[in-house]
């Protein structure tokens, strides 16, 4: 199976309580460490693009993930992202890439931080691994063990689950 690109743009993913201000802050990408924990034995190349809310993140913040996913070589990536606006990043990117483009691509997310320990996001990577390397091409959106098209999925903010629509 030829490398699968994994680019990091944030989100609860990569988040860590900050004592000193009591908040949640980026410091750096927990995705070595996840990939290590999860005994990963697929061959991956990652690239930070941003360290950022998915709240914060603009239609120039999406321009610069849509062009690295068309600039990529590999054919099959993984965006780790946050959850309130991966659905839009999703339809940048398919509006960008459509399927004939040849690249299957998968977010994906949490919705706890990894550092916090009873996160989500070591069993969503590992999910959205697998998923990118069997999927044919287009956009997917991989949360919880399940795997949606992107114009087929919201986030259900009551429940705090991805739902099919």
């Amino acid at each position: 199976m030829a490398t699968i690109r994994i680019f990091v743009t944030g989100g609860m993913f990569d988040k860590e309580y900050n004592e000193l201000i009591g908040a949640l802050a980026f410091k750096d990408t927990h995705l070595p460490e996840m990939l290590r924990l999860g005994r990963c034995r697929v061959d991956v190349s990652v690239r930070t693009l941003m360290m950022i809310d998915s709240l914060e993140m603009t239609d120039s913040d999406r321009a610069l993930v849509v062009e690295e996913c068309r600039r990529a070589v590999e054919s099959r990536i993984l965006i780790t992202h946050g959850t309130d606006t991966m659905v839009e990043t999703a339809a940048a990117l398919a509006a960008a890439l459509p399927a004939a483009s040849g690249k299957t691509i998968v977010l994906t997310g949490a919705m706890i931080p990894y550092a916090f320990g009873s996160s989500d996001g070591l069993f969503n990577l590992g999910s959205a691994l697998s998923f990118v390397q069997v999927l044919p091409p287009g956009v997917y959106i991989a949360m919880s063990g399940r795997c949606f098209a992107w114009d087929r999925v919201r986030k259900n903010r009551d429940t705090g689950v991805f739902e099919a629509l």
